[in-house]
């Protein structure tokens, strides 16, 4: 997950670098514009243009010029799959925050008055980078961006108290504790970018543990498993990994198998189980039923685990029904090997839940329900019959379609028990 989420950082460092790449491209048009059509608005005089005012353009093309070439180098790294080094992503910022430094220290230079300067639009910047701080994901990053925002403010306002630029002469825009509280609000702006920071990277956190848990369930589940059940396993609260639930077991069987793949190739065999599979899964799937074990040329399928419908016995009974139908339906339209097969079915309470090791885990029904089904099952070869049931599955069913066929002694069990054939 560590690389996911570095790779997030990646594509939120470079939409910051776009955003700061329109930023100063804006500035740049915007200054050219200005300056022709209203100079009287500009710091620069306009006798003063031959002398400096092409800086600022040159000044704004070399740091997109910046920008551009940081843009290139994050895309590299995301599709290389590259992370960009702690001390390369400190140092970009130290670079970035110094701009309007030194934006603030070249107008000094250039304006009669040099405290003006400190006042300047300049000194806005600071808060834009601070605010992009945030895309960077890295709490102690923006509050990195505001620290050194502040020091360089207020050492700067130092410095150009010390050489004298400004004078102390009690005027309030040169006045000392007005620039300490200017750089006090660019450190906590650095605070605050760090809590949202912190915020953002607990929700994008958050969001990739639930990708993950998603994935994790598939993963134990099988490929065969509804959206509708994975949705419903994440929102299910935290419990303990196992529970009893009253479920219905569907195995089926592909009959006359052996003697089907003995002359065919290994490519052959299992494109026939994909083909019958197809089907039989499908079915099962839209009457909400689980694929639990794919067993060689069978499967075993739960109704009613690990998410209960109400009517998972009557939803098993419907599923074998239309596995009988579609089975049928495509025996008479294809000349291909037709497919025989057998279903048992049997309800009752069973343990559900997940067994095996911290690193792999599959989740199991165990219990005599499921021993049972699989031998109902069985007896469809010695009554030769396609579907059968128990009596606790026929007492579910709605439809009137079934019949008595005998009270078997089932091996493991002292009561005998009552089998009712579907088809």
């Amino acid at each position: 997950m560590k690389f996911e989420f570095d790779q997030e950082i990646l594509k939120s460092e470079k939409l910051r670098i776009e955003i700061l790449i329109v930023f100063f491209i804006t500035l740049l048009i915007g200054f050219i514009l200005g300056f022709f059509f209203q100079p009287e608005n500009f710091f620069i005089q306009p006798e003063q243009f031959g002398k400096i005012g092409h800086l600022p353009i040159i000044y704004f093309s070399l740091v997109i010029g910046y920008f551009t070439l940081i843009r290139l180098r994050i895309i590299k790294a995301i599709n290389r799959s590259e992370k960009i080094p702690k001390f390369i992503r400190y140092l970009n910022a130290t670079t970035e925050i110094s701009l309007p430094t030194l934006s603030i220290y070249f107008l000094s230079l250039n304006l009669p008055f040099p405290e003006m300067s400190l006042h300047s639009p300049p000194y806005q910047v600071y808060y834009i980078f601070i605010i992009l701080s945030v895309l960077r994901l890295d709490p102690r990053l923006a509050v990195y961006t505001g620290i050194i925002a502040a020091l360089e403010y207020f050492g700067l306002y130092l410095y150009l108290m010390d050489s004298q630029s400004i004078q102390a002469n009690g005027d309030f825009y040169s006045n000392s504790g007005l620039h300490f509280a200017k750089a006090a609000l660019l450190f906590v702006g650095g605070l605050v970018a760090s809590f949202v920071t912190s915020q953002l990277k607990t929700r994008i956190n958050d969001s990739m543990k639930l990708i993950h848990e998603r994935n994790r369930i598939t993963n134990i589940f099988g490929q065969h498993v509804s959206p509708a059940v994975v949705d419903k396993l994440l929102t299910q609260k935290q419990g303990e990994d196992s529970e009893m639930k009253y479920v219905c077991m569907m195995f089926f069987d592909i009959r006359n198998f052996t003697g089907f793949s003995e002359d065919k190739d290994p490519i052959q065999v299992i494109a026939y189980l994909n083909y019958v599979f197809e089907i039989v899964v499908d079915s099962i799937l839209r009457n909400n039923g689980v694929i639990n074990k794919f067993l060689g040329d069978g499967l075993m399928a739960v109704f009613g685990a690990p998410i209960s419908s109400g009517d998972d016995v009557k939803k098993a009974i419907d599923s074998s029904l239309e596995i009988l139908e579609r089975i049928s339906q495509v025996n008479k339209s294809t000349e291909n090997h037709p497919i025989d097969f057998g279903i048992g079915l049997h309800c009752g309470q069973a343990v559900t839940g997940n067994v095996g090791t911290k690193d792999r885990k599959e989740y199991t029904i165990i219990g005599d329900v499921v021993n049972l089904a699989s031998r109902i099952e069985q007896l469809n070869k010695e009554f030769q019959t396609k579907i059968l049931a128990s009596e606790e599955v026929i007492q579910f069913s709605d439809k009137n379609i079934h019949t008595f066929l005998s009270e078997v002694q089932v091996k493991g069990r002292e009561k005998p028990v009552k089998v009712y054939k579907l088809a």
